[in-house]
């Protein structure tokens, strides 16, 4: 029964991923599809500069609340580790999302709704490092690979000093960095030869 409740959870937080906030709030204000232009990603940051502050803030508080809501939903069903489930999976489906051709976004702005409630203290720690570092740096990418590295760290000295009560949370916030890192492979090509976009740059 229990082991039921999980894949539900599963279930449940991967389609709330799936729904691609950027796709329709793109449709809706009569912009193009997001996979056609700019970094060819549904996300946030891509949809800022496709279709501007308004477009760009809706996509991003919508991903966040997408994935707020299945962490709660996951915490109903199964508590704390349910919890976990539903952000792991609502990032999986908003990255590959099973109504869009599983073409999705890098995942960075359902993170930032998915580690709030399971971790808030690390979560909005990480968020002012994070958003420091975009501030100075102007690189989107740059503080996005360090909110979930960031995370995971804080997580794991979280878990150690307080005699590892949720021990689960330090592999999924480990899991949770990679998948976002790995999305981030070619910014990262980018960031190492000086090629990377900065925040409000246009494309040459």
């Amino acid at each position: 029964m229990v082991f039921l409740k999980y894949i539900l959870t599963a279930l449940i937080a991967y389609l709330l991923g799936s729904i691609s906030v950027g796709m329709i709030t793109s449709k809706l204000m009569g912009g193009p599809n997001l996979r056609d232009v700019g970094s060819g990603n549904t996300g946030a940051t891509n949809a800022l500069r496709a279709l501007g502050k308004k477009g760009g803030a809706i996509v991003f508080v919508g991903d966040i609340l997408k994935a707020l809501i299945a962490s709660i939903i996951g915490n109903i069903l199964c508590g704390f580790e349910g919890m976990l489930i539903a952000a792991a999976f609502v990032i999986v489906g908003h990255i590959w999302p099973v109504f869009f051709q599983f073409k999705g976004g890098k995942g960075v702005s359902c993170v930032c709704g998915a580690i709030f409630l399971a971790y808030n203290p690390e979560a909005v720690l990480a968020y002012i490092i994070t958003l420091t570092i975009i501030g100075v740096t102007k690189y989107v990418s740059l503080g996005s690979i360090s909110l979930v590295a960031i995370f995971a760290i804080l997580v794991t000295i979280r878990e150690i000093t307080t005699g590892m009560t949720h021990w689960i949370g330090i592999p999924w916030a480990f899991i949770i960095a990679a998948l976002v890192i790995w999305r981030h492979h070619e910014n990262i090509k980018r960031l190492l030869n000086g090629t990377e976009r900065k925040l409000g740059e246009k494309k040459q």
